[in-house]
């Protein structure tokens, strides 16, 4: 289940922008639950192009390594790497990584800028806004839809701290979540160099936390 929701209708995306609404989706997918048999198969099958970029490697590494590993395996790992009993090796929020607490202002203004933009969570959802699989999810939502505000969004309460996430995610002992953390950097850092050159044509602004 989706930890975001949207309250307007998905335009129809070119393939560029579906690609990367589903890159999105998939972390969030990886990063807030262990993959159940289907999606390792699918992932431990994934033809990858054959050319040399960064995100290419990280493709491969991550399908090699879904190809040795078993789904009950990988909920342990997902415990003990993004979970944990207090935490786990690596705490996926905002708030974390930009303030060194849980639940502080990077997540207020995150929240404020939500409910700008018509995303809420699910009821059911336990976990902060703040969490990096609900900011993917977000993401995803605003590429889906057409927003103007998809660039200003990434840079005001993604790209700050991201790739120290995902950095430290890729250095964990797993090689699945290791090569999670470097799929994660990959993109993010194309999605970065992408939205960077958008940023200063974005009409909506977002709250600085």
């Amino acid at each position: 289940m989706s930890d975001t929701v949207m309250h307007e209708e998905a335009r129809e995306l070119d393939e560029d922008d579906a690609l990367r609404a589903d890159v999105y989706r998939l972390l969030a997918r990886l990063l807030r639950e262990p993959p159940d048999p289907d999606l390792l198969a699918w992932l431990a099958n994934l033809q990858v192009e054959d050319d040399t970029s960064p995100l290419a490697a990280s493709w491969r590494a991550l399908t090699e390594a879904s190809r040795g590993s078993h789904p009950g395996t990988l909920a342990r790992a997902h415990f003990r790497h993004l979970v944990g009993v207090i935490q786990g090796d690596v705490t996926p929020y905002a708030s974390w990584y930009r303030n060194g607490e849980l639940m502080d202002q990077a997540l207020v203004a995150l929240r404020h800028d939500l409910k700008t933009l018509g995303i809420e969570r699910n009821e059911p959802t336990r976990e902060p806004e703040d969490h990096l699989a609900a900011l993917c999810e977000a993401m995803a939502l605003l590429i889906e839809s057409g927003s103007h505000a998809e660039a200003r969004f990434f840079m005001t309460h993604i790209a700050p701290w991201v790739s120290t996430c995902l950095t430290d995610l890729a250095g964990v002992e797993s090689d699945f979540y290791s090569g999670v953390g470097r799929l994660g950097r990959a993109f993010i850092d194309r999605e970065e160099a992408l939205l960077a050159r958008e940023t200063a044509h974005e009409p909506v602004r977002l709250v600085e936390p």
